[in-house]
């Protein structure tokens, strides 16, 4: 999810169309926060890991 909400922020900001900017903004977000919570060792939605 990091890696997908960086490139649609890339690409949106060199393409200049803001919807891609807006979803890579909250793609970025929600995979940051899976990802910590993923690496305190907390289940995420009934996962420990997420492959």
């Amino acid at each position: 999810m990091l890696i997908l909400g960086l490139i649609l922020l890339l690409l949106g900001f060199l393409l200049n169309i803001p919807v891609l900017w807006t979803i890579g903004i909250i793609l970025l977000v929600v995979g940051a926060v899976l990802f910590l919570l993923g690496s305190t060792g907390r289940a995420v939605g009934g996962r420990r890991h997420w492959f």
